[in-house]
């Protein structure tokens, strides 16, 4: 499965911590990433990500751009709802583009564990059928 990694400046290090924890099960798929949150959570977890631009210089439209053409199977994107206002455009440019596909999307720690533990059972098996 292809993942895509977003992750908004103040949530960079819960990403991080995520990616540590979730480690043997990220390892088993491709990931992609925003070019900052790609190279952190590389740092941290030696992972091979593939860093796409950092997210304000085009990377989350580089991922939009993936998941329009059916590359991406699952979504975390860790945002602060606390700067919403000024990443709005690109938080609902991913959520249309996840939605238009049938992109399993997380935006939050909570629901990120849901779909990690859910790939890692094999729920999202499904994705290789609908591609």
């Amino acid at each position: 499965m292809k993942i895509g990694l977003v992750a908004h400046d103040a949530k960079k290090t819960l990403m991080q911590n995520f990616c540590i924890a979730y480690r043997s099960i990220l390892a088993k798929h491709d990931i992609y990433a925003t070019g900052t949150t790609g190279r952190l959570v590389e740092s941290v977890t030696n992972l091979k990500i593939h860093k796409l631009l950092a997210g304000h210089l085009g990377g989350v439209q580089q991922l939009r751009t993936q998941i329009e053409q059916n590359e991406i199977d699952m979504v975390i994107f860790l945002r602060d709802p606390q700067t919403v206002a000024d990443n709005e455009k690109n938080i609902n440019q991913i959520v249309h583009v996840c939605d238009m596909h049938n992109i399993p999307m997380a935006t939050n720690i909570a629901t990120a564990e849901l779909l990690i533990k859910a790939l890692d059972r094999g729920d999202l098996e499904w994705r290789e059928i609908y591609r």
